[in-house]
């Protein structure tokens, strides 16, 4: 099972409460070679395919896509390689934002 994290500014105390707007995700994630933004993910199980719309940048890893979500002010990621985790700390460093699990 992945575990899910949480880039969010909420808990910086001189954020003000300042979200992790769309508009400088998309900005952010376009000067990244590896990543690609997208409206809707695809999720293919053995019986069915799902699919969730929403803002997503897609990591490429290999031949792995990794989502990154921006959803309400936040950015959701779940950690299915261990690859993924200096990425998410360089872009929450780089967002001036936290990690938190969930």
């Amino acid at each position: 099972m992945n575990q899910r994290f949480r880039i969010t500014r909420s808990m910086q105390p001189d954020s003000s409460g300042q979200e992790i707007s769309l508009e400088e995700c998309q900005q952010y994630f376009s000067s990244k070679a590896d990543f690609t933004y997208q409206t809707v993910l695809t999720v293919k199980g053995e019986e069915s395919t799902m699919s969730i719309k929403g803002d997503f940048f897609m990591w490429k890893h290999g031949e792995d896509l990794i989502p990154f979500r921006h959803y309400m002010g936040d950015l959701y990621v779940a950690i299915s390689h261990q690859e993924i985790v200096p990425l998410m700390v360089e872009i929450a460093s780089d967002l001036r934002a936290d990690i938190v699990e969930g």
